[in-house]
């Protein structure tokens, strides 16, 4: 399948609802930035539900379903690292907010900027996980993944040292 994924392929098996984020990875335009909305709106959402511990094991979990997800998804799909995978934003932004609450409207979108900004340009150490595990199978749905934790990692270090100056 060379083509952008239909509504009746993100249908057809759990782990390509998952994968394509609910359907916000089928988003004709900025797949990414849409997937990192609905991770953004559905932390809202989900955090109250669950302790911070509980929180951080949501997101663990969300992992390695992510981490299947992308693999059976790709594996059918034949694309290495398709756009419209936005599972990996979806997670990224949990993880992101899950450190950085609380704060406010401006301090969400702040990180939910940043964040876009290293996962889309792509600098440095995002270059580089970016990289590093290509391809099908489970090393690269595992790079589907690993880039965009190194863009939240990033995306934290800023706003670390934005609260300590």
């Amino acid at each position: 399948m060379s083509h952008r994924p239909s509504p009746a392929f993100m249908l057809s098996h759990p782990a390509h609802l998952v994968a394509l984020g609910f359907g916000s990875g089928l988003s004709p335009k900025a797949p990414g930035t849409i997937g990192s909305l609905w991770g953004w709106v559905s932390w809202l959402v989900l955090a109250p539900l669950f302790t911070p511990a509980g929180q951080g094991l949501l997101i663990a979990l969300s992992l390695l379903l992510g981490w299947w997800a992308c693999k059976r998804t790709v594996d059918q799909l034949a694309i290495a690292d398709p756009g419209y995978v936005v599972w990996d934003e979806i997670v990224a932004m949990w993880l992101i907010l899950w450190l950085a609450m609380p704060t406010g409207f401006w301090g969400q979108l702040s990180a939910f900027a940043l964040f876009r900004f290293f996962d889309a340009v792509k600098p440095g150490p995002v270059a580089w996980a970016d990289a590093v595990f290509k391809g099908c199978g489970w090393r690269g749905a595992w790079g589907i993944l690993f880039d965009d934790l190194v863009a939240a990692f990033c995306t934290l270090l800023v706003i670390a040292l934005w609260r300590f100056i």
